[in-house]
């Protein structure tokens, strides 16, 4: 008795394990371009990801209450981020080019990777330059793949300014372009 009991508990240990390894891989970056977008700290990001899911694997018995898991993890790391913020007596400025540092674009050719990385750079540039929630909201929508009413929850702002922000950050961006 006391082995079917050890084999049962093993397979669930390894399937609870396998869900958490595919939720790390599908999340880790977003949340961490999240993070780092607030704290503007690479170590820090990191180590406030980490921490959300750790705490999310500790206690995944008790999170059957969950209905967005995806809400659940940005809300967290907003307020992990916003902890470490209020926590730290100087804040850094963001130096957008990191983050693109750690994404890593393919191409074949030397002549098509500088193409890309000049246009990542002038994309860059570009979002940059677009105001602080404007930015935020872009990059929660366009880059990380959230919803309007996900981006509303987590920021605590309505759907209609999430929309209006955006619309905002689209056309600034597509004017800046048709300048150049």
């Amino acid at each position: 008795m006391q082995v079917i009991l050890n084999e049962k508990f093993e397979r669930s240990v390894l399937k609870d394990e396998l869900v958490f390894k595919n939720v790390y891989r599908q999340y880790f970056v977003k949340l961490y371009r999240f993070s780092f977008s607030l704290v503007h700290c690479r170590e820090s990001a990191e180590e406030i990801v980490h921490d959300v899911l750790i705490n999310l694997w500790k206690k995944r018995n008790d999170f059957t209450g969950i209905e967005n898991l995806n809400t659940y993890l940005y809300v967290s790391v907003k307020n992990l981020s916003l902890n470490y913020l209020r926590d730290q007596a100087k804040h850094n400025h963001v130096d957008i080019e990191t983050i693109y540092d750690e994404c890593n674009f393919i191409s074949i050719d030397p002549e098509s990777l500088l193409i890309t990385k000049e246009r990542a750079e002038n994309l860059n540039a570009l979002i940059n330059n677009l105001p602080v929630r404007c930015k935020m909201i872009f990059n929660l929508i366009k880059i990380d793949g959230l919803k309007y009413k996900e981006v509303a929850s987590l920021l605590n702002i309505s759907a209609k300014t999430v929309e209006n922000q955006l619309s905002i950050a689209i056309k600034k961006i597509a004017e800046a372009v048709k300048r150049s």
